[in-house]
């Protein structure tokens, strides 16, 4: 006999059936009726999981002593062997210092220099003049790491350089030989990349103050304001959701380097190291050394993971200070 309760029981049960299917009947009419959108989305969803998702395997790598016979699969797991090989060396402190230091003040300039020659831009009244400073500005960074290399060069080259031939020279300075005076380097890096990068960010944030709506000036003149009271109190608050989000992406990549920078610029010279060698250019000269492709597969997944909480932790701080300006 079904009593009362299992009655109730039962109906329930029903009733859940009957809720989870028509759940199904209406997201399956949904995508009917958006299935237009939906393969418009499925080259890039597809492009995604190919690009992004599917190298993930990769990971693997960094867990195993790879050869060439038994394959990816077929060679022998090595644990966390290969991650020692960043941690057990003598240079491990130097590359890491070097890679966050750099970085850090990677962010900083370009961030500060960037909005400051966006914000000029944007001042200017010739609209022609500031969309051709800021093409030049912008140019450097299509150029190859090698061009650049071969334009540091130019420069700093002992015999012919401009430097020691041209600036040194007129002041009756002796000539230096850059490519082994470690001291040096750690004010030319940043200027390079400065020179190379401040384009590119300078279009970002350029494109954020343009969009900022003319009427907060226009109240802001009739209050009285000056003009370096409008970029302290409207321009710069009004463009800090996006300053935020590309400083916290930078951020997630500071325990990465621009290997072209630091390898291609100071031509690999082994005297600049102290000052110049960073993880990605160490793992390169190993790999190139001794073949280990697992000890370059577990230092790219340890950046990876690291730039990973890197970007949380910074979230979550900005979260803290202002819920709204963070990024999820």
């Amino acid at each position: 006999m079904i009593t009362h309760e299992k009655r109730g029981l039962l109906s329930t049960g029903q009733n859940a059936q009957v809720r989870t299917g028509a759940k199904k009947r209406s997201m399956l009419r949904h995508l009917l009726k958006h299935k237009v959108l939906l393969l418009m989305l499925l080259p890039g969803v597809i492009f995604l999981l190919i690009n992004n998702y599917l190298p993930m395997f990769g990971i693997i790598i960094a867990f195993k002593n790879i050869n060439y016979v038994d394959g990816i699969l077929g060679s022998p797991w090595v644990g966390l062997d290969n991650f020692k090989f960043l941690f057990a060396t003598s240079d491990a402190w130097i590359i890491t210092r070097n890679t966050v230091l750099y970085n850090f003040v990677f962010i900083i300039l370009n961030l500060v220099i960037a909005v400051s020659v966006a914000i000029a831009l944007n001042e200017l009244k010739n609209k022609l003049a500031a969309k051709f400073y800021q093409s030049i500005m912008f140019f450097p960074y299509f150029l190859s790491m090698v061009v650049v290399s071969y334009l540091v060069f130019a420069f700093l080259n002992v015999e012919y350089g401009f430097i020691n031939k041209g600036v040194l020279a007129m002041f009756g300075l002796n000539e230096l030989n850059w490519y082994s005076e470690p001291k040096y380097w750690p004010f030319i890096l940043p200027l390079i990349n400065l020179w190379k990068g401040v384009g590119y960010g300078c279009v970002i944030y350029l494109a954020a103050i343009i969009g900022i709506d003319s009427e907060y000036y226009e109240a802001a003149l009739i209050d009285g304001a000056s003009k370096w009271q409008q970029i302290l109190h409207i321009t710069v608050p009004l463009i800090r959701p996006v300053i935020i989000i590309t400083t916290i992406l930078a951020i997630g990549g500071i325990f990465r380097s621009d290997f072209g920078l630091f390898y291609q610029t100071t031509l690999n010279s082994g005297a600049l190291y102290p000052t110049t060698l960073v993880i990605d250019t160490y793992v390169y000269n190993a790999l190139i050394n001794m073949g280990n492709l697992g000890m370059s597969a577990a230092a790219g997944l340890y950046q990876s993971i690291v730039g990973f909480f890197l970007v949380l932790g910074s979230n979550w701080i900005v979260r803290k200070v202002d819920k709204d300006q963070a990024v999820f």
